[in-house]
């Protein structure tokens, strides 16, 4: 099908548009009708996208499905995907079903709840899948709008200060890269990513207000990309907006906003600054790995001294998001491929946590470590799937957070043993952490009154997780279905980043002499 990417990306935008034109009234039957139309819109979504993950050739590793027509002021409507874009396609298809099931139980302006998620799964989905830098960058940056209004409207007491914090770190990261991309049109006179994937951008030795700098404008550039894409990872030191936004976000924010919204950073470092500056992206290489490490050590540490279970698990995103930095700038196989496994994992792994802690919130209303304990008493059914994807965080070997971890890791301990070595004690410091909330909270006696007449898991809670526990243990047990079909284009990434290198080795070579 010609038009298969743009059914898939909009599909969610026109239940959108009919539920606001069509949908009337505030009464419960109105509610039911904004949230079974939300679900059936995000089902149909992702069985469209099978089609497109069965019709995809992984032994190709060009851009594929693409679609090209004008579009305004002589800019491009361009659409296509290639083996590392598909993965998050899929990955936000599969999972937004699942956020829509998992918010059933809000009763405050339910239709425009589902507006903002639905609006929300378009502009992710048109992220993945733009081929013109104009029009990434359009999606990108429409991102920020419903999260912005999930957090702001139907989040916790400080709503209004974590979303404001999300939009102006978010936002004013961006605004670098918007310059970027208008100094990237006047030097190749094209907005055409995948022309752009071959454009040689300057990387002579340039003197900026008497300050030399190697790699000339590939280094500006990347440096632009690289402010838009550290927030939003988000990497250490602009991190900080992140457990603000997780902890004031309803449920089903915080699952889409760990799941899918921090792999857009790590998605533009492999399609934007590798490939694009690859004379910048290895004299930056050691930089960005050491603040990987740091991320790594220091929000793991932070973790261990939070009482809040939502805050805990966002400092653990942080920590795993440093080590798909790592392995993205490692620039090795080992490093790319668990990178990019590491990301998809960690959509399932953090987004089954924050459903986790979502489950006892509604029946409790505290996020409070201290409130809890001796769940696993009422509660068998939630104890342990709890524990299983506790256990995944950690990097359990048989689940996906294993391969990721263990594939990263590899890739750093090829590119500089002393990173390596240091991103290998968040590993101990991760199961620190993560047992020692689990045992806060499901192990001991149930000794607190409050807790007594808790109840397990409803059959819809169960529902929803078991999708999530099925591609945890499929990935962990057989991880070729991923690396299948990121190689071909991993490794095409990495033969003409290093082959960039080479013809212009002077330049780095003068960098590391500085």
């Amino acid at each position: 099908m010609d038009n298969l990417l743009s059914i898939i990306t909009f599909l969610p935008a026109v239940a959108a548009l009919i539920l606001a034109l069509f949908l009337r009234g505030e009464d419960e039957a109105a509610q039911k009708n904004a949230k079974w139309l939300a679900l059936i819109a995000t089902s149909v979504t992702f069985l469209i996208s099978l089609f497109l993950l069965a019709g995809f050739d992984a032994s190709n590793p060009g851009f594929q499905f693409v679609e090209e027509r004008e579009w305004l002021l002589g800019l491009e409507y361009k659409m296509g995907v290639d083996g590392i874009s598909i993965l998050f396609v899929m990955l936000t298809t599969f999972l937004m079903p699942l956020v829509i099931w998992s918010a059933w139980e809000v009763q405050v302006r339910v239709k425009e709840y589902m507006i903002a998620f639905l609006m929300l799964e378009t502009l992710m989905l048109g992220v993945f899948a733009a081929l013109d830098l104009v029009l990434f960058y359009l999606f990108f940056e429409g991102g920020l709008i419903p999260m912005f209004l999930i957090i702001g409207i139907w989040g916790g007491k400080a709503r209004i200060y974590a979303a404001f914090k999300f939009f102006l770190y978010t936002f004013l990261g961006s605004v670098l890269m918007l310059v970027a991309i208008v100094a990237m049109f006047f030097d190749a006179g094209t907005t055409d990513i995948p022309t752009l994937l071959t454009h040689n951008f300057g990387s002579e030795t340039m003197t900026v207000l008497g300050i030399h700098i190697a790699g000339g404008l590939q280094t500006l550039l990347f440096l632009a990309f690289f402010a838009s894409f550290a927030v939003k990872m988000p990497m250490w030191p602009v991190h900080t907006w992140l457990p603000d936004a997780h902890v004031q976000a309803p449920t089903a924010g915080s699952v889409v906003l760990a799941a899918i919204l921090l792999k857009m950073g790590g998605y533009g470092f492999l399609r934007f600054s590798l490939p694009m500056f690859p004379v910048a992206s290895d004299i930056l290489a050691p930089m960005v790995m050491w603040l990987s490490a740091i991320a790594i050590v220091y929000t793991s540490l932070v973790a261990l001294a939070q009482t809040d279970m939502k805050k805990l698990i966002a400092y653990s995103s942080v920590a795993h998001m440093g080590y798909v930095t790592a392995g993205i700038f490692a620039l090795n196989q080992q490093g790319l491929d668990g990178a990019i496994f590491q990301m998809i994992s960690h959509g399932f792994i953090s987004g089954a946590l924050f459903l986790s802690v979502g489950v006892i919130y509604d029946r409790m209303h505290t996020r409070e470590i201290d409130a809890y304990g001796g769940l696993v008493n009422r509660m068998p059914a939630y104890a342990l799937i709890f524990l299983f994807f506790t256990m995944a965080n950690v990097g359990l070997p048989g689940t996906s957070g294993f391969v990721g971890e263990f594939l990263t890791l590899v890739g750093m301990f090829q590119a500089n043993t002393w990173v390596a070595a240091i991103a290998t004690t968040g590993v101990i410091l991760s199961a620190a952490y993560a047992l020692w909330l689990y045992r806060r909270v499901v192990m001991g006696d149930l000794i607190k009154e409050s807790l007594k007449a808790i109840t397990d898991m409803s059959r819809r809670e169960k529902a929803i997780m078991a999708p999530l526990v099925a591609m945890t243990l499929i990935l962990g047990v057989y991880p070729s279905l991923i690396t299948d079909i990121i190689g071909p284009s991993v490794e095409n990434l990495l033969q003409n980043q290093q082959a960039a290198v080479e013809a212009y080795r002077p330049a780095t070579e003068l960098a590391q002499s500085h």
